[in-house]
């Protein structure tokens, strides 16, 4: 079945011109330089948002969505049946009630319902299976369980080399880090003149330029025993004496004490990268519910998010398509013009310097009094619907103004109050630098079924089959270390206390492969248990591990039995000539290739993450080969206009000669019959003669303004059949083979012999 004619390559289907009844098709590239959403409630601004949503995840593009009010995880009551069944579980009973009906009743109306909306924006459920098809929606509950939990404790890991060695970029995360984490125990810190605050930036600041991860057990531990005698020029005691960073240690242990706590701690990290898209590089919407919590915690959470979003962002090669989005509901709070909490430095600078990175951020809110719209004047796009007061109206206007000037274009302010004053419901007014004048529309029927804010209950019910993968408890363990002889040194693995006796392997391999751009040497660890007491040991039975032993054991530790084996030096030397042997005969750095683009993977890149690079590069060169297609075919429409141009008037030359052939030819025509009357017979005869020649004059004339008309006819089908072959060229592109789907060649790189140095083979205790 072929697709509908508004289905093209990064175009988003937002509705319909309110003045031609047009399709309204949004180029996808243009929301790389950011977009707003702004109407009073009831204006349809939701609908509005969630549809643009959906067209990013039906066009591949992950999104990052932050949800203070519940609205956007309808996102997932996404049903391709349209059958009551599916719509009986969400649909409001209140609503119901008060219309009169049973659920059953009342479910099957809404199916009705959403089944004929659809229908009259030539939509079915076929758009809807297919939107599910091309990315997951997955609702995350930050401090609950009720979706799937996130842990925060990633976000207090040390940032990557780049942005240690950004000046700007550290200290704007480690402000916000400690602004936020203030926030959380309602301390209002000025980054300034706050002691707590100077303290924690401090120690954050100090950690993390050593590469030093800090959770929140090791910063209570450094607030009372800081790792600095001074903080500027004053000692520590001075600036901040024991008893005090005492008292603050101690409401950050009853934070972390506290029961509902916890659940800040379990489930996945604010690993970008991973929520962006699945293990299988499926694209992902990634929904943030915060509506369940207070407002100290939404503002910690939303910092830290957008915190780790702008370092991802900073990690990413530049673009100039569309790589992701980042979308906020409802920004009141967040963005104010004045203030500084901790969400709008980071906002800010995702504003001015995500598109470089192909990341567009779009903002939403009902309450446009309390936006910066300095902040906002490098945004491209403005989504305007029905406002509430004057004042607003006086907002947006200044807003408006402020984007115009920022892009070099002019800005017509009344005429810009006539087009708001007249705004109707799901009727928006479309401000896009990238178009010559401003777009009225009315916006699509969505995908999703928009049965409101939903519960906790309902959204743990959407998240069953996400579960979130929280670590195991360590097992107990109960014997003592033996007595070794002084040649073996072994390692304890710190992070465990019950332990169990295994052979460490350290080695390093070198891969060398001129052909396939590869030389690169790996630093490999390896355990394998002992077999009882034999000498031979099994390699190929072998885990990898971390490099993080250490050379003491942890006090409190228990250990298991230690095969005679193990307890003799000279055994150690046979093991690591079978270490090499076995990393010789097993080590390879596996390469996957692309036949359809003639790529290859990265050493160490996964076939998820190859997957997503080839997307993105897949889709850039989509864009330049569609440009340069704009580009070859712009000259030619440009000369067959031009030759309208003068075909239009030659037609007019030529009607405007006809009129006066006519006028002509009656006049003379005229004359002569009125010779004719009046007797002047040879008079007469003469002007008939004369009007007989007019008459063949005029139907010349009318024949030459039927043949230039034709001239134009024939020109406008050349410039439709131009205009078709474009289209069918761009839609050509997308028959190509699909990235995410390409089985790949497998490419195998192995190490010579010599390349393969043993560095320690010895005794390690691991956790059992």
């Amino acid at each position: 079945m072929p697709l509908p004619p508004y289905e093209k390559l990064g175009a988003f289907y937002l509705g319909r011109r309110a003045d031609t009844g047009e399709t309204l098709l949004y180029d996808a590239k243009d929301l790389v330089t950011h977009a707003v959403c702004v109407g009073m409630t009831g204006s349809g601004k939701t609908g509005l948002c969630i549809g643009l949503l959906e067209e990013a995840a039906i066009d591949g593009i992950p999104a990052l969505v932050i949800d203070p009010k519940g609205d956007i995880a309808n996102l997932l009551l996404a049903f391709p049946d349209l059958d009551a069944a599916s719509f009986e579980p969400w649909i409001n009973p209140d609503e119901a009630r008060a219309q009169g009906m049973e659920p059953a009743a009342f479910a099957a109306a809404q199916a009705e319902l959403w089944k004929n909306g659809l229908a009259k924006w030539d939509q079915d459920g076929e758009r809807i299976a297919r939107m599910k098809a091309a990315a997951d929606f997955t609702v995350y509950t930050p401090g609950s369980d009720a979706g799937v939990p996130v842990s925060v404790l990633k976000s207090f890991g040390a940032p990557d080399e780049a942005t240690r060695q950004d000046r700007e970029a550290m200290r704007d995360r480690v402000g916000a880090t400690a602004t936020s984490l203030l926030a959380l125990l309602g301390v209002d810190a000025d980054p300034v003149q706050s002691r707590e605050h100077i303290l924690l930036s401090t120690l954050l600041d100090n950690a993390w330029r050593e590469g030093e991860d800090v959770d929140l057990g090791l910063l209570i531990s450094r607030i009372q025993q800081p790792p600095v005698t001074k903080i500027g020029v004053m000692d520590l005691d001075s600036f901040y004496p024991a008893k005090d960073r005492f008292a603050l240690s101690m409401r950050l242990n009853n934070l972390l004490a506290s029961p509902g706590f916890e659940a800040w701690l379990e489930g996945e990290a604010l690993d970008i990268g991973n929520l962006l898209y699945t293990s299988a590089g499926k694209p992902r919407v990634a929904i943030f519910s915060i509506a369940h919590l207070a407002d100290a915690e939404r503002m910690f959470f939303v910092s830290l998010l957008l915190n780790q979003t702008l370092a991802w962002v900073r990690s990413q090669s530049g673009t100039t398509s569309l790589r992701a989005l980042l979308y906020m509901d409802e920004i009141f709070g967040y963005f104010p013009p004045v203030a500084n909490p901790p969400s709008k430095k980071p906002l800010l600078t995702l504003l001015k310097q995500a598109r470089a990175y192909g990341v567009g951020v779009v903002l939403a809110t009902q309450n446009p009094v309390d936006l910066d719209y300095k902040g906002l004047a490098n945004t491209g796009t403005w989504f305007i619907g029905r406002l509430q007061t004057e004042r607003d109206k006086a907002r947006v206007m200044e807003g408006l103004e402020g984007a115009a000037q920022a892009s070099g274009g002019a800005f017509d302010r009344q005429r810009m109050e006539r087009l708001l004053a007249g705004l109707g419901k799901r009727v928006f007014l479309m401000n896009n630098v990238h178009e010559p004048e401003p777009i009225l529309f009315e916006t699509r029927w969505c995908l999703s079924y928009l049965r409101g804010p939903l519960s906790r209950a309902q959204i743990r019910r959407l998240s069953q089959d996400k579960p979130a993968s929280l670590p195991a408890a360590a097992k107990p363990a109960n014997s003592s270390a033996p007595v070794l002889p002084p040649e073996i040194a072994p390692l304890y693995d710190p992070r465990a206390l019950d332990y169990e006796p295994r052979l460490y392997g350290l080695a390093e391999v070198h891969f060398l492969d001129d052909k396939r751009g590869v030389d690169e040497t790996r630093t490999l660890a390896f355990t394998t248990p002992f077999r009882d007491d034999a000498l031979v040991v099994n390699w190929a039975d072998a885990e990898p591990c971390e490099d993080e032993f250490e050379k003491s054991p942890p006090g409190g530790a228990s250990f298991g039995a230690l095969p005679p084996a193990a307890a003799k030096p000279k055994n150690y030397a046979i093991w690591s000539k079978d270490f090499a042997a076995w990393l010789f005969r097993t080590q390879s750095i596996d390469l996957y290739r692309s036949a359809a683009l003639k790529l290859a993977s990265a050493p160490g890149e996964s076939e998820r993450d190859f997957r997503i690079r080839l997307t993105q590069t897949a889709r850039e060169e989509r864009d330049a080969i569609t440009e340069k297609l704009r580009a070859r075919y712009a000259p030619k429409i440009a000369v067959l206009e031009e030759r309208k141009r003068k075909a239009a008037q030659a037609v007019d030359r030529e009607k405007q000669q006809a009129r006066d052939q006519t006028f002509g030819a009656i006049l003379n025509a005229g004359t002569s019959i009125l010779g004719a009357f009046l007797g002047r017979k040879g008079s007469a005869m003469g002007k008939l003669s004369t009007a007989a020649r007019s008459a063949t004059r005029v139907a010349k004339e009318r024949g030459d303004v039927t043949r230039a008309s034709e001239t134009v006819e024939a020109i406008d089908a050349q410039i439709r059949d131009l205009n078709a072959q474009f289209e069918s060229d761009v839609a050509a592109l997308g028959s190509t083979i699909d990235p995410a789907t390409e089985v790949f060649e497998t490419i195998s790189v192995r190490p010579k012999k010599a390349h393969v140095s043993v560095k320690l083979v010895t005794l390690a205790w691991v956790g059992r």
